[in-house]
C-alpha cells in the first residue's frame, strides 16, 4: 500500500528511527512561522511550496465530530488532523505511529505497560498536554459502546505524573495494544461534550477555525511541536455531497482533491490532468441472512445462496470493475490476508445441489437492502440470480436507520439483508474488523439471530485466543475464524470496493496553476493530508 510522505521525509523513515529521519524532522519542526513558503527556481520558472490553503471536495457530511463517540466518515477523517492519540494508525498501509507518546509501550510485567509522552506537547488553546488529558479521554471513549467493544481488551489508564501513562491490560502480553491506545483521540480533560461537539481541540499540526454544515476550514496549530506541522496557511473543506458538484469544483480548481471519483468520471477527470488513486479498501457490500428462520438456520441452504449470485458481474455492471470478490473475510491486499478454506464463486449447479441437500423448496424470498445506490443495484441482481432458481424475490428498500429499525425490532420478515459497511476507518487489525460484525453485539445477538450458536461461540473464543498471541501463531489463529465464518456465511462480504480520489499534482496542469504536494489517496473514507503542502507554479 501506499505510504504517507511529507517534503523532507517519510512517516515511515522516520518512525524508522534513523538519525537522519529524526534531523530532518526536527529542522521541519523548527522553522519560524516568519520564513517565507520555498521558493525554488528553474528553467520552468519558480515554484512556491507550502503557506496556500489545501482545498478539498468531501463526499459525505459531517455529523458528530465528539472524538469519543464519532462514527462520521468526514467528522473521523477532519479530526486526524486535529487531534493526536498516544498513537496514530497511518490510513494508507494502517500502520502504528507514535503521537503524543515519546516510543513503544514499556512492558513492566504481562499486564502492565508505561508510556511516556512528548515533551512539551501542547493543545492549540496553550494547554500543555498531560497524561491526565490522556487518563480522561481513555475513560470517555471507552465508555462508548462502539469504541468500548474495541478497548476492552485495556482495563485502565492511569497517571503515573504529568508525563507518564500506566497502562492496565485485560489480556497478558496484549499484541494489539498500540492499535487499540489509536483509537483514542486525546483532549484537555474538562472539556464538555458539547465542546467536544461542536469544535473539539486537540495537540494535532491543525486546528478547527470555522465550521458550517457546508464549509470546514482549519488552521495551523500554533503550539503543535510533533513531527509533522502544517506547511500551509488553511486546509478548507467543501461539503460537496453530490458526485456532479464534487467533479465540477476538481475541474475548476475549486477544489485540490476531490474525494470518491464515480467510475464514469475517472478517464475525464485523468484526461484533464488530475492524478487518481485507485486503493482497494476493506469497504464490503454484504449480504446477511436470517438465521432466525428457515430454512436460513441450515448453513448448506446458506451456502446455497452465496454460490447462486454471480459477483463478478455485479462488479462489472454495478461497479465498473471498482472493486474484488472475497476470498476471505478481510482483501487479499490488507496485511493479515489468508484465503478462507471455502471461497464461494458462482456456480447455480453447485447452488442448486445444494439447495436439494438442505432439503429446501424455492418459494417467496424477501430481500432488504438499504437506499445506498450499490447496495439496491445489487439487491437487484440478486434477485435475478435467486429467481433464477426458482424463488420468487421481493426487495424492500429503505433507509439504512429505516432498515436496521426494522431488524432491530424483531418485527420485519426478512430473508436476507445487502447493505455497505467499512469500519476499517478505525485501522484494520483483523480482530477489529471481526469484531465489528462479529462481536458480541446487536449483529449477531439481535440481528443474525446466530449469537446462541456453537460456532459463534467458538469464534469468540479464538479470537480472545488470538489477543493474547502474535506472529504467525496468532495468524494461524486468525485463519480459523476466517474459514469458520466463511462455511457458516451468516454476515459475509460479497464484495471489497476499492475507493477513488483525484488530485491536483502537477501545479503546470492545475487550472488555478496551484497543486498539491504528498497527498495520496486511502483506502477508506476520509482524506489525510498529514504530511502535504500546496505547490504554486
Amino acid at each position: 500500500m501506499k505510504k504517507l510522505m511529507n517534503s523532507a521525509v517519510s512517516r515511515r523513515a522516520f518512525l524508522g528511527g534513523t538519525a537522519a529521519a529524526s534531523a530532518l524532522a526536527l529542522a521541519a519542526c523548527n522553522s519560524s512561522s516568519d520564513t517565507p513558503a520555498d521558493s525554488t527556481g528553474d528553467e520552468g520558472g519558480e515554484t512556491t511550496s507550502g503557506g496556500g490553503t489545501i482545498t478539498a471536495g468531501s463526499a459525505y457530511a459531517p455529523s458528530e465530530y465528539n472524538p469519543t463517540k464519532t462514527s462520521s466518515a468526514f467528522c473521523l477523517g477532519s479530526n486526524w488532523h486535529v487531534l493526536e492519540g498516544l498513537y496514530g494508525t497511518d490510513p494508507h498501509d494502517y500502520s502504528t505511529f507514535p503521537e503524543l507518546a515519546t516510543g513503544d509501550p514499556e512492558q513492566v510485567d504481562d499486564t502492565h505497560f508505561t508510556i511516556t509522552l512528548r515533551e512539551g506537547a501542547a493543545f492549540s488553546n496553550g494547554n500543555a498536554v498531560t497524561a491526565a488529558d490522556v487518563v480522561e479521554a481513555f475513560d470517555r471513549t471507552k465508555a462508548d459502546a462502539t469504541y468500548g467493544a474495541f478497548l476492552a481488551p485495556i482495563d485502565s489508564l492511569e497517571a503515573t505524573d504529568d508525563t507518564t501513562v500506566t497502562v492496565k491490560t485485560a489480556i497478558a502480553n496484549f499484541s494489539l495494544l498500540k492499535e487499540r491506545l489509536a483509537l483514542v483521540r486525546v483532549f484537555p480533560a474538562g472539556t464538555s461534550d458539547d465542546e467536544l461537539s461542536q469544535q473539539p481541540v486537540g495537540s494535532g499540526p491543525w486546528m478547527y477555525d470555522a465550521i458550517t454544515d457546508n464549509t470546514v476550514d482549519l488552521v495551523p496549530n500554533p503550539n503543535y511541536n510533533g513531527s509533522f506541522p502544517a506547511e500551509d496557511a488553511g486546509l478548507h473543506y467543501d461539503i460537496l455531497v453530490d458526485a456532479t458538484a464534487r467533479m465540477t469544483a476538481q475541474q475548476q480548481g475549486t477544489t485540490l482533491v476531490m474525494e470518491s471519483v464515480t467510475a464514469d468520471a475517472i478517464e475525464l477527470i485523468e484526461s484533464a490532468g488530475c492524478k487518481v488513486d485507485q486503493v482497494q479498501g476493506f469497504g464490503t457490500r454484504f449480504i446477511m441472512f436470517n438465521t432466525a428462520k428457515a430454512p436460513w438456520d441450515n448453513k448448506v441452504a446458506r451456502q446455497a445462496v452465496m454460490y447462486a449470485i454471480n459477483t463478478d458481474q455485479m462488479i462489472d455492471n454495478i461497479f465498473n470493475g471498482l472493486a474484488a470478490t472475497a476470498s476471505s473475510y478481510i482483501p487479499k491486499d490488507f496485511p493479515n490476508f489468508q484465503e478462507a478454506a471455502t471461497v464461494y464463486t458462482y456456480d447455480q449447479e453447485k447452488a442448486k445441489s445444494l439447495l436439494d441437500e438442505a432439503g429446501v423448496t424455492p418459494g417467496a424470498l424477501k430481500i432488504r437492502c438499504t437506499d445506498n445506490t450499490q447496495a439496491s443495484g445489487m439487491a437487484t441482481q440478486a434477485k435475478q440470480d435467486l429467481d433464477a432458481l426458482g424463488f420468487t424475490c421481493e426487495i424492500a428498500e429503505e433507509t439504512s436507520a429505516a432498515t436496521y429499525a426494522a431488524i432491530d425490532g424483531g418485527t420485519d420478515d426478512f430473508d436476507i439483508l445487502i447493505a455497505p459497511g467499512d469500519p476499517s476507518c478505525w485501522g484494520a487489525d483483523p480482530d477489529l474488523l471481526l469484531n465489528w460484525w462479529y462481536g458480541d453485539n446487536v449483529w449477531q445477538q439481535t440481528r443474525t439471530g446466530w449469537g446462541g450458536s456453537a460456532e459463534f461461540a467458538q469464534i469468540r473464543e479464538l479470537m480472545t485466543t488470538a489477543l493474547g498471541q502474535s506472529g504467525d501463531e496468532q495468524q494461524a489463529t486468525w485463519k480459523q475464524v476466517y474459514d469458520i465464518i466463511a462455511d457458516n456465511a451468516v454476515l459475509y462480504p460479497l464484495i471489497h470496493v476499492q475507493t477513488v480520489t483525484a488530485s491536483w499534482d502537477d501545479a503546470s496542469k492545475s487550472p488555478t496553476g496551484t497543486a498539491i504536494e504528498g497527498f495520496e489517496g486511502i483506502g477508506t473514507t476520509g482524506m489525510n493530508f498529514i504530511g502535504c503542502k500546496t505547490v504554486s507554479a
